[in-house]
């Protein structure tokens, strides 16, 4: 492990290697200051990354298991509209109204998905100074993946598409780009057994879904979401900063959310990923 210290902002950055994978299927049993804040935003994620010389080792990016569900029901699944910090609090609300999860149980992890392709050590990271596997340059969306039973896909499908607001655009328009369309991913995409419950939760909002084929353009303006195969489009955990996040867009949403980042590490349901991040 390698620690560097004295950087320009408050904290340590531990890079420690081990392997990197997509996130794959379990196996059974298994106003104005809002544009001054999405600017803070980008400009402290890029100073995360000006440190040059380090080594960046890999992480492993497979689900988390939840224990509270029987195992042979479990799919995974992953959903993007916008930022996903936002997107990633509502879904941890929804994992525990929904499944009555406790906080070790959440799923609920920010992402990339929908491009079609990594660097050469598998790796998809946030935009960087280093160039490191660019997420945007590889063609994938801010996206939240989570484990949730194939019994609740709909239920989690309206919730998704409350994402949205009377002219179907998603929360921070001001955001644009690709790496901001709104998409979702399921095994076997459109042919998924529960995909008429997730299309009629759209329709239900006045949104098309659409079977995506790989880094679309920004769906703004298009009451679009892709719908993607998650098993030909997986999906890549975000680096740790990212998790449990408080998005500019809202008031913060506390210590005591993001406090579940640590024992997300701790626990292994949080991965380390290779790529320039805060451990």
């Amino acid at each position: 492990m390698m620690l560097i210290k004295n950087l320009p902002f408050p904290l340590m950055i531990a890079f420690k290697a081990s392997n990197s994978v997509a996130y794959t299927a379990p196996k059974p049993p298994f106003s104005p200051a809002r544009e001054g804040a999405l600017n803070s935003r980008r400009s402290f994620l890029s100073n995360l990354a000006i440190v040059s010389g380090v080594s960046f080792g890999l992480g492993s990016n497979s689900a988390p298991a939840a224990a509270a569900d029987e195992p042979s029901q479990l799919q995974n699944v992953y959903f993007g509209a916008g930022c996903f910090w936002h997107v990633q609090h509502e879904f941890v609300e929804a994992e525990r109204k929904l499944l009555n999860r406790k906080d070790k149980e959440l799923t609920s992890r920010t992402g990339y998905a929908g491009g079609l392709k990594t660097d050469g050590e598998g790796r998809v990271c946030y935009h960087n100074f280093q160039s490191i596997a660019d997420y945007g340059k590889l063609g994938h969306g801010e996206v939240v993946g989570m484990t949730i039973p194939e019994s609740s896909i709909g239920n989690f499908a309206v919730e998704y598409f409350k994402l949205f607001g009377e002219k179907g655009e998603r929360a921070d328009p001001m955001d644009k780009g690709g790496e901001y369309r709104s998409l979702l991913g399921l095994p076997g995409g459109t042919n998924h057994p529960m995909y008429a419950q997730v299309e009629a939760a759209g329709k239900a909002r006045g949104m098309t879904l659409l079977a995506g084929k790989g880094d679309e353009p920004d769906t703004l303006g298009k009451r679009l979401v892709y719908v993607y195969d998650s098993n030909k489009f997986p999906f890549y955990q975000a680096e740790v900063y990212h998790q449990f996040h408080n998005d500019f867009l809202t008031p913060a949403y506390g210590k005591e959310y993001n406090n579940l980042v640590n024992a997300a590490v701790e626990d292994g349901r949080i991965k380390i990923t290779g790529c320039p991040d805060r451990v």
